[in-house]
């Protein structure tokens, strides 16, 4: 059976979500990755209101589409990030409150305690997102960074998240950290130190993404078969590197979509991310989970890019062999 092909509606969040199930379903999509922001998901409502889930639900179906996991990137980043002015432009009030730093960090671990609660009375095991990171700032270590500075800031992981994943272990419900620059994770070694500071629980995971992977120069197939157990979830997202000797890696602090940035991300099936042999590794380690197109491109338009989206997962995604392509010719086998 393929596997189902939903749509994370993060970058969709200006559209009320009834609307955008509509449209979704009309691009083909089995169901929605429902991003807790906008009016698509609120976790507040869904813990607040008894009927809340269960209306979200009814509507997804009344559109033939369903709903596998939840989406909380924007306050599970301000978790464990230095909170500054920035942050505010993407915190609800209540998390931001007077932007006194501490106090948004405790209000946002708060609210991905709450993101677990609300997942389980969805009826959902995974909640997709962020942790932040106390530590991205020094990536580039001038002035020296020391060991211990690095070590704490994945101290600091411990002892921030492992209560959040106390809840989520209470509710049977399991996080996944979508491996990401300005994450505590951002590629396989940040990844290994992250789950080894965390006892390597059960309730962390990684939301397996490729396009953050492919320009950092990693190859997404080794980051499944380094963690086969650990990928609770997968988005779908192409990425280009466009370096051509004037444009650097780094991106020189131009935004989306300017020509002269070293790498952007493209619609599926036009960036380099090589899908063929991502669904191969996926398949070798029985992932059945859905595959959620998070779609960005700032070159298409985005309900073109949506359904071409939708099409290019279902062409690309195939089952394994259920048997070797030799057996006919395995005597053993035939006696």
């Amino acid at each position: 059976m393929a596997r189902p092909v939903t749509m994370f509606t993060g970058q969709w969040a200006d559209l009320p979500w009834e609307e955008l199930a509509r449209k979704c379903s009309g691009f083909g999509y089995d169901g929605l990755e429902l991003a807790c922001w906008g009016d698509h998901f609120q976790i507040d409502l869904a813990l607040a209101e008894p009927d809340y889930c269960e209306c979200k639900r009814e509507l997804l179906e009344r559109n033939g589409l369903q709903v596998y996991a939840i989406s909380s990137h924007l306050v599970g980043q301000a978790v464990l990030d230095v909170i500054d002015e920035r942050h505010k432009s993407i915190l609800p009030p209540n998390i931001w409150g007077d932007g006194n730093p501490a106090g948004v960090n405790a209000r946002a671990a708060e609210d991905m305690k709450n993101a677990a609660r609300a997942a389980q009375k969805l009826g959902v095991t995974i909640v997709n997102g962020f942790t932040g990171s106390s530590i991205w700032q020094w990536l580039y270590s001038f002035p020296p960074v020391s060991p211990k500075a690095i070590d704490d800031g994945f101290k600091l992981l411990a002892e921030r998240w492992n209560p959040i994943l106390d809840v989520f272990g209470e509710c049977g419900v399991k996080f996944a950290l979508e491996v990401h620059p300005t994450e505590i994770a951002f590629d396989l070694v940040t990844a290994e130190r992250a789950l080894e500071a965390l006892g390597n629980r059960e309730e962390f995971g990684f939301n397996f993404d490729p396009s953050h992977l492919i320009w950092q120069g990693v190859d997404p197939v080794e980051f499944i078969r380094r963690f086969p157990d650990r990928i609770y979830h997968v988005h779908m997202k192409d990425a280009i590197v466009t370096l051509n000797g004037r444009s650097g890696i780094l991106s020189s602090h131009l935004n989306f979509g300017d020509p002269r940035r070293g790498w952007d991300f493209r619609s599926l099936g036009r960036g380099g991310v090589n899908f063929e042999e991502i669904i191969r590794a996926l398949n070798q380690i029985d992932y059945q989970g859905p595959l959620s197109v998070e779609w960005e491109d700032m070159g298409m338009d985005r309900d073109h890019g949506a359904k071409e989206a939708c099409e290019f997962v279902r062409k690309v995604d195939f089952e394994p062999s259920g048997r070797a392509f030799d057996a006919a010719f395995d005597k053993e086998e035939q006696a």
